[in-house]
């Protein structure tokens, strides 16, 4: 006979599946009928309206399949959802209270068992459940503890699978939020760049037209802080393209001028800290195979970095050597010492070298350092004390 009814909604049809995720359940299902010698069991879902087979062996042709459907009120689980309790018969014929239930009545079975799988939640499940039309002694402490203990394990292997469906959706959206964030900070970066540009340009003409001292100081600190600007700008949107897979992108010259890079980026950082001294020691041998741009990009941020957080009663050194090993870079500064969480971090994206948050700045600064230092396939490493920290990038030949 077939007891298949209406379509399986969604919701039970993601529950069936989690059953047959269950490498156990088939192997409950043969223990239950070898232990018990009845020749039908199943896993059933019982809801406030349903009761679906998610999992069955049947050796009764009870007419069964995974999915199938009986009418909930016909069956004694429906019951059971109702008191959470089992319910065990060995006899249909010879049971005072099943005897004349309509249950047996309608599909023939003398024997008889379910137990209530129950959620960690406190959920009702559904059942774990076996029948058969013959007799069978099953109202035993030992198959009623057997079947507790199944449909306890299968509960464990549900919240497992609801834990990692759960993780799983969360992860998602973090990844979804992450890629929107990061197409965000791209969109943003090159909007930018318009108004940036006027406000520069603005400044240019306002320098032509009025020599005027006071004006001068107000054109100086516009064109500062037009070029600090730029620089979070060129951060955030190489940050995005690394991001996106893109990768820091490079245009390497076999022999760039890397003395002269280097000494435009001292003399740009000295315009907008005019009361710091930057002591500087070259000894460029050799010519340099890499991206000059790049190069006074990673300079600027490992220099900007050291202004920022040295002592302002000290100088910064920098040092550069080119030899036959490679190209060499150091960016030396006196002042509190990074701390040990900190350096951890210390090249991700969004961290500081230092943890006043009162510091301007995206944090983006020595990650895109380290990217770049990554596409010229070199390196870049901190080392801190209580006296000075010293940042060194080297490019091998």
């Amino acid at each position: 006979m077939n007891h298949r009814s209406s379509q399986t909604p969604l919701n039970i049809k993601a529950d069936i599946e989690a059953i047959s995720n269950i490498p156990a359940v088939a192997n409950i299902l043969q223990v239950i009928c070898r232990t018990t010698g009845m020749g039908f069991a199943a896993v059933a879902r019982v809801t406030d309206d349903k009761w679906v087979a998610c999992a069955l062996l049947d050796h009764i042709n009870f007419g069964l399949k995974p999915g199938g459907e009986l009418k909930l009120e016909t069956t004694i689980c429906n019951e059971i959802r109702q008191h959470h309790n089992p319910v065990v018969i060995n006899h249909v014929a010879e049971d005072a209270k099943f005897a004349n239930h309509h249950t047996p009545l309608l599909y023939g079975f003398q024997s008889y068992i379910s137990v209530p799988i129950r959620l960690k939640s406190g959920d009702y499940f559904g059942t774990l459940c076996a029948i058969d039309p013959k007799p069978n002694v099953i109202n035993t402490p030992e198959i009623l503890g057997m079947f507790d203990l199944f449909s306890d394990l299968i509960a464990f292997h549900l919240d497992a699978i609801e834990k990692v469906s759960l993780s799983d959706q969360n992860l998602f959206e973090e990844r979804y939020i992450a890629e929107l964030r990061e197409h965000f900070i791209g969109v943003l970066g090159h909007d930018l760049r318009n108004p940036l540009n006027a406000i520069l340009n603005s400044a240019q003409l306002l320098n032509h037209l009025s020599k005027d001292e006071k004006i001068q100081k107000i054109i100086s600190i516009i064109q500062r802080s037009s070029h600090r600007m730029n620089g979070l700008i060129e951060n955030m949107l190489d940050f995005a393209s690394g991001r996106f897979g893109e990768g820091i992108l490079l245009n390497k010259k076999e022999n760039e001028a890397i003395e002269t890079i280097l000494v435009e980026v001292v003399a740009e950082l000295e315009a907008n800290f005019p009361q710091r001294e930057i002591n500087v020691l070259f000894d460029l041998q050799k010519p340099v195979n890499c991206d000059g741009k790049r190069i006074a990009q990673l300079f600027s941020n490992l220099l900007g970095n050291a202004l920022s957080y040295g002592n302002v009663n000290a100088p910064i050194n920098v040092k550069a050597i080119s030899n036959d090993e490679g190209f060499e870079l150091s960016v030396i500064n006196t002042g509190k010492q990074i701390s040990t969480a900190a350096m951890e971090r210390l090249f991700q994206p969004f961290s500081r070298g230092n943890e006043d948050q009162n510091k301007k700045g995206l944090g983006l600064g020595l990650f895109i350092a380290s990217e770049i230092s990554k596409a010229h396939n070199g390196t870049i490493s901190v080392s801190s004390t209580e006296t000075e920290t010293c940042f060194t990038l080297k490019i091998p030949v």
